[in-house]
């Protein structure tokens, strides 16, 4: 038996899989680099960055003299050591420009606020103490700006406090994404702090359906092509992206242009994040635990690492905590009550972009997994009528769904592992 252990939630699952079915574990070969990575300091990473910028001037430069300072900074749902992060960007602006007031805007893009206990987790209490912050409600239209046309056709409406600052940065990570191709730089601004119709215009069925909106890819990505844009139409001058590990440790930092930072970050994680298919009857992953796997919605990213390495027909067992439950009503609701799934991708596709409903992006990709896998999710915290009345098949332990998986494919069915599915390219 070859044995099997997946991050989940806060701790690990573990399953085993018969020799004679194992095919492998899909992990990225980047431990010689990971080596060289560990020897730097987390926080050493963060200021050499910054020290040299891409095709940019210091941060320092750009605070001088400014007096309304906007940070935007990633929501609870991402983890981005902002403890290591926010105290050196604070630092160095204050040093700069020691009246200038500054703001960090949280970027929750459409997902709920983040709680006073997860800001402290995030942060440390010290600066949810000391600073302002605020989080951003893409619902509220007194807090909300036009600032022009996205090339999808919607409206660029973002917040008031980083449409209105004198100096606009953001700090966030760069991963593989399942639709923009990869997450970080311009997603800080569009989606994290844009208005709710412009983020549901952007995310509309015809878009997602793109075969160019897949994880890795940025050419020719409309979507990707509608954020840079509305980047541009804002006033953010200056990004800090980094890029982690498996563990959520720095590996790897990207300070400078929005667009040529993020650019040369992507560039970065596809070289150490991508791996060879590894095409299997069974594909087992996971959304690398908390805070990834904190509810179905987000376990949708993971399972589309997932899709891409298995034959068509195939089962995946998705291993994730959801400690939040479904993670949004009309995402659960659109299972609940479709007939099918093929109805819930074929309603996508024919919606006009300035009619897409909330989480309706989300449903689409799950619903395209659906109709071409059999799903098996692997939790014991969530309630099982909450994955059922989604059409997904529900087991509370990783050895059950493997046991399923191979009963459903037959005795001669072949198992791959990806340990962490948003965290790896399959090539």
């Amino acid at each position: 038996m070859v044995a099997i252990k997946l991050k989940y939630d806060k701790g690990y699952l573990e399953g085993e899989v018969p020799a004679e079915n194992f095919l492998g574990t899909i992990e990225v070969d980047n431990q010689e680099f990971l080596a060289a990575a560990y020897q730097v300091d987390e926080s050493q990473l963060v200021e050499a960055s910054l020290e040299a910028p891409i095709d940019s001037p210091r941060l320092e430069e750009l605070a001088r003299g400014k007096k309304k300072v906007v940070i935007i900074s990633s929501d609870h749902t991402r983890p981005v050591p902002s403890a290591i992060i926010m105290p050196i960007l604070l630092r160095r602006i204050r040093e700069a420009s020691p009246q200038a007031e500054i703001t960090i805007l949280i970027a929750t893009g459409t997902h709920r606020a983040s709680t006073h206990e997860e800001l402290v987790a995030k942060y440390g209490a010290e600066i949810v103490e000391r600073e302002n912050i605020v989080i951003h409600d893409s619902r509220d239209d007194t807090s909300l700006v036009d600032i022009g046309v996205l090339p999808s056709g919607a409206r660029c409406v973002i917040n008031k406090l980083a449409a209105d600052s004198d100096l606009l940065i953001a700090e966030g990570f760069i991963e593989p994404h399942f639709f923009a191709g990869f997450s970080g730089g311009r997603k800080a601004v569009f989606p994290g702090v844009a208005g709710f119709t412009s983020v549901v215009g952007n995310h509309n069925g015809q878009f997602i359906d793109s075969q160019k909106a897949r994880t890795g890819k940025l050419q020719g990505n409309p979507i990707h092509q509608d954020m840079v844009y509305a980047a541009q139409l804002s006033p953010l001058k200056f990004i800090v992206n980094v890029v982690l590990d498996h563990d959520k440790r720095i590996i790897g930092c990207f300070a400078g242009d929005p667009v040529t930072a993020h650019e040369t970050g992507c560039q970065f994680v596809r070289k150490t994040m991508s791996a060879p298919r590894l095409e299997s009857d069974i594909t087992i992953t996971s959304n690398g635990g908390y805070p990834l796997d904190q509810n179905i919605y987000q376990a949708v990213k993971g399972m589309t690492a997932a899709e891409a390495n298995t034959r068509l027909g195939g089962v995946i067992i998705m291993v994730a905590g959801a400690r939040d439950g479904h993670g949004g009503e009309h995402f659960y609701n659109t299972f609940k009550n479709a007939e099918k799934v093929e109805d819930i991708i074929e309603r996508a596709i024919n919606t006009p972009a300035n009619k897409t409903i909330t989480d309706q992006w989300q449903s689409q990709i799950l619903a395209r997994v659906m109709a071409k896998y059999h799903v098996i999710f692997v939790s014991d915290i969530i309630a099982s009528d909450i994955i059922t009345d989604m059409k997904l098949d529900h087991l509370p332990s990783l050895q059950a769904a493997i046991d399923k998986a191979l009963a459903h494919q037959g005795p001669s069915a072949q198992v791959a592992v990806i340990p962490d599915g948003v965290s790896v390219i399959i090539e």
